[in-house]
């Protein structure tokens, strides 16, 4: 059945994109799977992938939402072992003199609070199993800057600091918090970049190619498997070279 045979694994933002890899490559370990979204996609996604995958709706910028969403995998499957903190959006990409206020707030609640609000829920259910493990997803514009997406890498190095702090907090009760930061990946939210954006971070990097969301979905499988045991705050850099030089 693979390394992840009877764990219970939410995954935000997992309709497409790196959610959807991951839903993906994780079931195929062995997992059951809870797809989170708030596109309304997620239950179509999860019937495609397969038996043990469900979906479920939510918000993940509301508490309420967030706190239901992890009741649901526990009522469906019996427990929660994995939170994939994945769900997330890039904002407008214009100058920080020129960014609208309430695209940053925007930004900042879909990509750091539902991080803030995954672990908070999570975390208390993972201590009655006696463990879990927690990847957030960041990004090389969490550990580098980028011109032009002032609320984009400020959500992102928010979300590598959550990450070290929520495992510092939690080693010695056997919850790994890990997150990954993905470089330029092939997916649709890319996709929405303006091209010359895209094009300049891809002739930078070393590999000289966009990473696949199957390859951050095979990271984000060692950091929560028993494969990553010995592995708690560590921000894995899964960009081509990028953020080497």
């Amino acid at each position: 059945m693979g390394i992840l045979k009877d764990k219970v694994a939410i995954i935000t933002g997992g309709s497409s994109g790196i959610g959807r890899a991951m839903a993906e490559r994780f079931h195929a370990e062995g997992a059951r799977v809870l797809l989170v979204d708030i596109n309304g996609k997620q239950d179509a996604v999860a019937a495609e992938i397969g038996p043990n995958a469900s979906g479920f709706q939510a918000d993940v910028t509301k508490a309420a939402d967030v706190k239901a969403m992890v009741d649901a995998a526990v009522e469906r499957f019996g427990r929660l072992d994995i939170l994939l903190n994945n769900a997330g959006t890039d904002g407008v990409s214009v100058s920080i003199t020129e960014y609208p206020e309430e695209e940053y707030e925007r930004v900042l609640a879909v990509n750091v609070r539902s991080v803030f609000l995954g672990m908070k829920y999570a975390i208390p259910v993972m201590r009655k199993n006696g463990g879990g493990a927690i990847v957030n997803t960041a990004s090389t514009a969490g550990v580098v800057g980028f011109a032009n997406m002032p609320a984009y890498c400020a959500s992102k190095g928010a979300v590598v600091q959550l990450t070290r702090s929520a495992a510092m907090e939690c080693a010695h009760e056997g919850i790994r918090i890990n997150a990954v930061c993905p470089g330029p990946i092939r997916t649709d939210m890319t996709a929405n970049i303006p091209a010359d954006i895209m094009k300049a971070v891809v002739g930078r990097t070393p590999m000289a190619r966009y990473g696949e969301p199957d390859e951050i979905a095979k990271v984000a499988l060692f950091l929560a498997s028993d494969l990553g045991s010995f592995v708690t705050g560590a921000v894995m850099l899964a960009d081509g070279g990028l953020t080497a030089q």
